[in-house]
């Protein structure tokens, strides 16, 4: 299994789930949009903080969520390993086990196609 693979089947559960649910995936959706909306913080910041919640969390579907979003709004491997440093500053061990993973997704992720 790969992250593009997890990533994948992560999506078509959410859709089965969102079509099972589909008042809670409008809701859902509306405090996304909303969390995302311009503001004092630019999108790539905004998804750098989704990404160190997911990290400390430890939800390894939201860290491949993120840190694809993170690579089509033009953040680097060096800014993205910034923010993995403070993640693991302030989640200790187990976030440095989820920084791990963030940074083998965004490798895979900007691995050439097979």
């Amino acid at each position: 299994m790969t992250y593009k693979t997890d990533t994948a089947e992560l999506r078509s559960e959410l859709r089965a789930l969102h079509k099972l649910n589909p008042e809670t995936a409008k809701g859902f959706n509306a405090l996304s949009m909303g969390a995302m909306t311009d503001g004092p913080l630019d999108k790539k910041t905004r998804e750098f903080v989704a990404l160190a919640i997911a990290v400390t969390q430890r939800c390894q579907p939201c860290i491949n969520l993120h840190v694809e979003a993170l690579m089509k709004v033009g953040s680097t491997r060096e800014e993205m390993g910034s923010v993995l440093a403070m993640c693991v500053q302030m989640g200790g061990g187990p976030a440095l086990m989820y920084a791990a993973h963030a940074l083998g997704v965004w490798d895979e992720y900007a691995a050439p196609a097979e």
